[in-house]
């Protein structure tokens, strides 16, 4: 997917005009109280620019998913409220999307002015990519933004859609991630070593066989570890493994050795008898994992190995945990990858919503070049996949 030649908002006049932008505003929410608002101070860029050229910017996303239904849970509302505080301006929220309330803030709303739509998964015409909807939201404005890389990968009528109506560019977030993402993939600083864990293997399926085109080493850690050393003959007691995966296992490991690429597993692991924070643990090798243990670490012996891997890399990619890191005695692993990818120097890029949780967690994220803030749409441009919502962006 040929990326790089999308038009962004510095390549259209925003002067009396008014701009539609697709935000990814799915932030945390405890008992109406937004708990991280990063999503919101991400957009925040894109959002300063267009007010500052001329402008009037109605912004819209999705929180959540009710699913079609008008849940009181899901409203924007403590998101305008937090916009205000951020921007320092008023934020004028509509009770609708695609309504009269929505046509009547669109229609009076003055440059340099900014409103909020309502969620956008209150409508299940949004889901559905409905034309119509995507058309009656499209009339509320003369240009349209993406700005919500984390949605990016959905065919949705915010996303994809209304660039049928209308003339279609990208803001500063999703340009910076199809620009670094896109760098990291085509033309990498080498060596390129990639990362990947978390759960299984059959989600990583894709972004493995892409990446063996295009890595020099490739390192497996977290639960998809379990399939490829059961795959290996080694034994995985209670570990999560994906038996209807062993013989795809086996010949990504073939294909990594024909291509020189250099495939790393764990050769150690810390296993407990229970899924328990607290529970007793003791270190095995990795391909002999007793009956009844479950591996929940990379072990020592697997961190040097994979740190020592990670040494003089010119481009890391990073998706998916190396053990339980939301336990702290089994973090130990991830946080040391962690250390390892910050020490390197090496463009660094976290994707997926673990990693960046992990990294974050462990202090790390300001070491890391970049955080991708889409972790969906992020694994699937790593598998070499056309995201609907950049690919319906005009060309330069």
């Amino acid at each position: 997917m040929n990326v790089a030649n999308k038009k962004t908002v510095k390549d259209i006049c925003f002067e009396g005009k008014k701009a539609l932008v697709r935000c990814d505003f799915n932030v945390p929410l405890k008992d109406g109280v937004i708990t991280n608002d990063k999503r919101i101070v991400a957009a925040l860029p894109t959002i300063r620019y267009l007010m500052e050229h001329g402008a009037a910017v109605i912004l819209c996303s999705h929180l959540g998913r009710p699913k079609g239904e008008w849940l009181p849970e899901y409203s924007l509302a403590p998101v305008a409220k937090r916009l205000s505080e951020l921007l320092g301006v008023p934020v004028r929220m509509s009770k609708d999307v695609i309504g009269e309330d929505a046509h009547a803030i669109s229609a009076s709303i003055k440059p340099g002015e900014i409103a909020l739509l309502e969620n956008l998964r209150y409508y299940k015409a949004e889901t559905d990519n409905d034309p119509a909807f995507a058309k009656e939201l499209a009339s509320l404005a003369d240009i349209y933004v993406n700005d919500a890389f984390g949605t990016a990968h959905r065919a949705h009528a915010s996303t994809a859609g209304v660039a049928d109506y209308l003339p279609a560019v990208c803001g500063f977030l999703i340009q910076k991630e199809i620009e670094v993402l896109g760098k990291a993939l085509n033309n990498p600083v080498r060596p390129f070593v990639a990362v990947l864990g978390g759960a299984k293997v059959s989600d990583k399926i894709g972004v493995i066989t892409n990446l063996l085109d295009k890595v020099d080493t490739l390192i497996v850690g977290g639960a998809m570890s379990y399939t490829f050393q059961k795959a290996r003959g080694g034994t995985v007691g209670t570990s999560p493994c994906e038996d209807d995966k062993l013989d795809l296992a086996r010949e990504l490991l073939a294909k990594a050795e024909k291509k020189g690429v250099r495939f790393l597993l764990p050769v150690d692991n810390v296993v407990t008898e229970t899924y328990d924070e607290n529970a007793a643990y003791q270190v095995v090798p990795s391909m002999a994992i007793p009956d009844g243990w479950m591996g929940m670490d990379i072990g020592p012996k697997t961190i040097k190995l994979f740190s020592d891997a990670l040494k003089g890399a010119g481009t890391v990619v990073w998706n998916g945990p190396m053990g339980v890191f939301e336990f702290d005695a089994f973090a130990k692993g991830t946080y040391a990858i962690a250390q390892a990818v910050a020490d390197t120097g090496a463009v660094s890029i976290i994707g997926g919503g673990d990693s960046v949780a992990a990294v974050t967690k462990l202090g790390f994220a300001d070491k890391m070049t970049h955080i991708s803030t889409g972790g969906g749409a992020s694994l699937e441009f790593l598998e070499g996949k056309e995201l609907p919502g950049i690919a319906a962006l005009n060309e330069k």
